[in-house]
């Protein structure tokens, strides 16, 4: 069997998972080929790329969103459609897409199907949690970014048959978690100065640890440290935290409940995704913050003087999750 295993890079979250589902793959087929879109990643991968794509990547901004300017100018269409013209997924068995959108079309215009298997599956599904404020648009873009024939989906809790609990990276389920003070801190559409700003007003005796794709060198403002973006430095700093802040992604926040660490959340502005996750966080018992405003303070403040871990069963089910799509796929196409 050929696959191929297309990961959407924008983010850390898709290429975290990829670190565990990528050997698996290997082990299970002669030929897997792995693509990633977007722009630069902040993991490395210890495996071989055979395709780079620019894709259609999002942009953070510096105030708590998506920066739509930067995002639809970095957006080149004649570049994306010479991608997905020029990707042979026809020369696969199982295109498999982490909501990558060049394998995504690319079957879509050549009729061959293409396998979901990523957070995003488990959010459209409807049996999820949705946010209370209806985003049509919004759930909209999410379903037809990267369209699939077929839907395997990660989410905080089982929501139906092909939900399935996150994918932990054995990294993280090899660590030994302890509580050394301070608080891990990752809102990456926020700018240094803001941040800097915002905790030590919050807190001037708190330790915050914070990482931020906006700066190259680490800084210290008193309690609050500022260091760039580094997938080891960032889980050992959250293995070792008493808390976790940080957008309302899904690998992050899993990984946190995991490691038995409160956690509290603030969805990126404009993104539908971020909503409903922490609609589903919030059903968890997880805290929910609008921003990072006066208005917003109290509930972060209470976090911190009352807040307590979450219990999650998250079972290392990534194998048979893959046995079963591989199953049921090559049913179909084999």
């Amino acid at each position: 069997m050929k696959i191929l295993y297309a990961i959407q890079g924008t983010g850390n979250g898709h290429l975290s998972r990829a670190l565990d589902i990528v050997p698996l793959l290997q082990q299970r087929a002669e030929q897997v080929d792995v693509l990633v879109s977007g722009p630069p990643a902040d993991i490395q991968l210890p495996f071989e790329v055979q395709h780079h794509c620019h894709g259609l990547g999002f942009i953070f901004g510096k105030k708590g969103g998506i920066n739509f300017i930067k995002t639809f100018w970095q957006l080149n269409s004649s570049a994306f459609l010479r991608e997905l013209r020029q990707l042979p997924v026809e020369n696969y068995d199982v295109v498999i897409s982490d909501f990558e959108p060049v394998s995504a079309w690319a079957c879509w215009h050549r009729g061959v199907p293409c396998v979901a298997l990523s957070h995003q599956a488990a959010v459209l599904s409807a049996a999820a949690p949705q946010p209370t404020k209806v985003d049509p648009v919004g759930r909209a873009v999410l379903r037809h970014y990267a369209p699939t024939t077929q839907h395997y989906g990660f989410h905080f809790q089982r929501y139906e048959p092909h939900i399935y609990t996150p994918v932990i990276r054995q990294q993280v389920r090899t660590l030994a978690p302890r509580n050394d003070g301070h608080y891990t801190v990752y809102l990456p559409a926020f700018d240094e100065a803001t941040l800097v700003s915002r905790l030590r007003y919050l807190s001037r005796t708190v330790r915050w640890e914070v990482f931020s794709k906006h700066s190259r060198q680490e800084s210290e403002h008193g309690n609050v440290w500022v260091r760039p973006v580094s997938g080891a430095a960032f889980t050992e700093s959250m293995a070792r935290s008493a808390g976790v802040l940080c957008g309302a992604g899904f690998e992050t926040p899993a990984e946190a409940l995991y490691l038995g660490k409160k956690l509290l959340v603030i969805p990126m502005k404009h993104q539908y995704e971020q909503a409903c996750n922490a609609a589903a966080l919030s059903q968890l018992g997880v805290p929910v913050a609008r921003n990072l405003k006066d208005a917003s303070l109290s509930v972060l403040d209470n976090w911190l003087q009352y807040g307590r871990p979450v219990a999650v069963d998250y079972p290392d089910e990534t194998a048979a999750v893959l046995d079963k799509l591989l199953f049921e796929v090559g049913e179909k196409v084999l």
